[in-house]
């Protein structure tokens, strides 16, 4: 049996602000167990699960060399959303036949919306 790739642990300062963050943008409904330090975040049309956990205090925000790459079909009309409710994502780029953009969490770790998932003909 391969493994596969179903989760992903992500540290921040504050669990509530990021909890808050993928949910808000992103659609992600949170799971917490009362005795555990870590929020499962689940994503709304399947993928990997976001394990929420307070960072140590000696790690820095966003140092990671970790980018969630969030699949959308129409990257400038989530954009658009997104920055009607408070995120604004950098410019768009436009690279063979898909587009993104990026943006921080409140943490400073880089998060993408990309509509390579979506490209005709791959």
């Amino acid at each position: 049996m391969q493994p596969s790739l179903n989760r992903i642990l992500l540290y921040v300062k504050d669990v509530e602000r990021a909890c808050e963050f993928y949910q808000r943008y992103f659609g992600f409904t949170s799971t917490r167990d009362n005795d555990d330090r870590i929020v499962e975040l689940t994503p709304p049309h399947g993928g990997a699960i976001l394990m929420i956990h307070p960072a140590a205090k000696g790690v820095k925000a966003g140092q990671a060399t970790v980018k969630l790459v969030f699949d959308v079909e129409d990257v400038e009309a989530f954009k658009a959303r997104c920055a009607d409710a408070g995120l604004v994502f950098g410019a768009t780029h436009r690279a063979d036949g898909y587009s993104f953009a990026n943006a921080k969490d409140p943490d400073g770790n880089s998060v993408s919306i990309s509509s390579r998932g979506f490209r005709v003909g791959r």
